[in-house]
């Protein structure tokens, strides 16, 4: 479809962290870099000096292309993963080689084909079979990130196809790691490059998930959906008929995205891939670091992240996973096994005897044959029986059943319900859930009979409004009807709308940078390092130039559409004071206090995830003072990437000169914890 009317904001913010990225290659800092961890480049300044002369011009080409009627935000964005991945390799490295240097030189030649293809009104890629590589634009960041696609020779667009998504294993996140990634999949934009992998009867598309360690959570979690989402825009797609599966770090991808949104796939096929972070974390492998002792809420928070504790939703999705048994993960096998057997679940586990950290053809190819059986079927758009757990919600849905609130976030919460020949609804007394949703198709009008724990529940002879979903609440220890999904106002803790912290950064956010006089200078230097921190990370791990404006700045429009992430203090940023009173804390020139935690302000800084209380921001979260709480350390380990804070978190501010590296903030964690279910502390605020 061309693209017409206005130009979208993820274009445009997408152009801005473009020319916001060249700048950072010619050397003109936005921020003061860390020290780059995964190691400098190598070039000469005649070198980088040549490949920037090359990258201008692109440059002004793809902007210009921005305006033309007849390319797309995917064809654009087909293109300019090239010259991105040329920026990040320039700014990051390692070009210490030949090898990379040839990456930087056919990213560039590949860049050229691709918007002289545009100019001359071509896109001969979007037609090719074979293995080729594309691209998106982020509606996280407005960033672009590639992924590899595999089509078929056979495929036909008139019928329906097949799609396999295929999470990769670890990669380094380095400035090169891009290229690399875009390299693997890119056999030019003509003929059949790749056709030996194409000859499968289904789409595979291979999303890059931000390249790194983030283990496919969060934005991970967001990027494989838009991968997902960009192939269906281009090829005819059976959304009933989408397998996941993936190997080594895409294997603990693929359990959890699998177990823990079980409608959304018709087959889940994890291979070598871990289940938990303590097993995980003490594989046998020499280069691991050892988990340090957690607190008391990360513990709490590994039931966000582990797949394991989302086991009995295998159930409700066919699961076909593989191991060698020389495996150093192997312990993780036999763990799940076990899991699935407390369950009462048969496993479908493939042990390949001999065999390491990778699988032999042989069982590969019988794992994809027994998942080809589930897949040429279709998800089963009604099942009549679901049985669903989960421990946030987060992931609150399984098919007509829909979790709307939980006694209590981070404890097992479980529902069972059938529906009977003749359309009458059973469901068993939900475990710590104090609020569920029935959907269409298993409601039918008002005919419906419904029981809840034993007891029938009264519906109404006739509903109004669009969407006939219906919500059951407890109540005085007893369940009842409360109106139509579209009628009822949630309150309190609820999907899309739970924490914790980092919860806010896998939808659109944007940082808001006070830019006053801070209260206290001690905090506010420690606000800034928190907000250099985040960039530097961003920009090297996630791929993408983090999204800022001044506290000046922000418009209505910005709360709406986006998370907005203050840095700051009452004094410092504006957007802060404003909502200060609507927030579960307490904080002056002197004080700052959440629930019982009361400390000087002076030198104390809170981090804090709540949901925004703007008008007309409803749905989106305000954050205080915090990017990801786990850091560069973390990030180059999977298993260490879980949620470091809950939903707020009181800190004594260090030293944070404003000459350190980005990757330092001087601070100490003194307590951290949850808000109960009703977005409030203990104290009762």
């Amino acid at each position: 479809m061309n693209r017409t009317g206005p130009i979208p904001p993820a274009w445009r913010r997408a152009q801005v962290c473009l020319a916001i990225a060249l700048a950072l290659a010619s050397q003109l800092p936005i921020v003061q870099a860390a020290e780059p961890a995964m190691g400098p480049s190598a070039l000469s300044e005649v070198e980088r000096k040549a490949f920037l002369a090359e990258l201008q011009p692109l440059r002004r080409r793809l902007d210009a292309l921005e305006h033309a009627p007849n390319v797309t935000p995917d064809r654009w964005a087909d293109a300019q993963i090239f010259v991105k991945g040329v920026v990040w390799a320039l700014d990051f490295g390692p070009i210490t080689d030949l090898k990379n240097r040839e990456l930087v030189q056919k990213g560039l030649l590949r860049a050229r084909n691709r918007v002289e293809a545009l100019e001359a009104g071509r896109q001969p890629w979007a037609d090719k079979r074979g293995t080729s590589v594309r691209g998106f634009i982020s509606a996280v960041d407005g960033s672009v990130q590639p992924y590899g696609l595999v089509v078929p020779a056979s495929y036909d667009p008139a019928k329906p196809s097949r799609l396999d998504v295929v999470l990769h294993g670890s990669r380094s996140a380095t400035g090169v790691g891009e290229l690399q990634f875009i390299s693997s999949y890119d056999t030019g934009d003509t003929g059949t490059g790749g056709a030996a992998a194409s000859t499968n009867n289904f789409i595979e598309v291979h999303p890059m998930g931000r390249l790194g360690e983030n283990a496919y959570r969060f934005e991970g979690e967001t990027d494989v959906n838009e991968a997902i989402e960009a192939v269906c825009r281009d090829y005819r797609i059976d959304r009933s008929r989408i397998v996941l599966r993936g190997s080594s770090l895409g294997g603990v991808g693929s359990w959890q995205l699998g177990l823990k949104r079980p409608d959304r796939f018709v087959a889940i096929g994890p291979t070598a891939g871990p289940v938990d972070t303590y097993e995980f974390a003490n594989s046998p492998w020499k280069h691991f670091v050892r988990l340090e002792p957690l607190t008391p809420w990360q513990k709490t928070l590994l039931h966000l992240v582990d797949a394991i504790d989302y086991t009995a939703n295998a159930g409700m999705v066919p699961v076909v996973a593989a191991m060698g048994d020389q495996d150093p993960y192997y312990s993780s096998h036999q763990l799940i096994e076990r899991a699935f057997a407390r369950e009462g679940i048969p496993f479908v586990g493939l042990v390949d005897p001999g065999a390491g950290h990778s699988i032999t053809a042989k069982v590969f190819q019988e794992q994809l044959r027994l998942l080809g059986e589930p897949a040429a079927k279709g998800i089963n758009p009604f099942p009549k029986q679901i049985r669903f757990v989960t421990w946030t919600l987060k992931f609150s849905r399984c098919h007509w059943i829909e979790v709307l609130g939980l006694a209590e976030h981070y404890q097992r919460a479980e529902i069972e319900a059938r529906v009977a020949p003749d359309g009458a609804i059973t469901v068993n007394e939900p475990q710590n859930i104090t609020r569920f949703a029935i959907h269409p198709p298993a409601i039918q009008a008002t005919s419906t009979q419904l029981t809840v724990g034993g007891a029938q529940i009264a519906l109404p002879s006739s509903v109004t409004g669009t969407n006939p979903s219906f919500v059951i609440e407890r109540r005085n220890g007893k369940w009842h009807y409360q109106g139509t999904l579209d009628s009822v106002a949630l309150t309190g803790k609820r999907p899309g709308l739970q924490g914790p912290i980092d919860d806010a950064f896998e939808r659109p956010f944007l940082c808001v940078r006070g830019t006053g006089k801070a209260w206290n200078p001690a905090v506010g230097a420690w606000a800034d390092a928190n907000l250099r921190r985040f960039a530097d990370e961003w920009r090297r791990h996630y791929r993408g130039t983090l999204p800022i404006k001044d506290d000046t700045e922000v418009t209505a429009d910005d709360a709406r559409r986006a998370n907005l992430i203050l840095f700051g203090d009452p004094g410092s940023n504006r957007c802060l004071r404003q909502i200060l009173p609507q927030l579960p804390l307490e904080w002056t020139r002197d004080t700052l206090q959440v629930g019982t935690e009361r400390h000087p302000s002076a030198d104390h800084g809170v981090q804090m995830i709540y949901p925004n209380p703007l008008p007309g921001a409803a749905g989106r979260y305000v954050v205080l003072n915090s990017g990801h709480t786990y850091h560069d350390s973390e990030l180059r380990f999977s298993y260490m990437v879980f949620p470091r804070l809950g939903d707020w978190a009181i800190l004594k501010a260090g030293d944070n000169p404003p000459s350190a590296p980005a990757s330092h903030v001087g601070e100490t964690v003194l307590n951290s914890g949850f808000f109960n279910e009703a977005w409030a502390t203990s104290a009762g605020r």
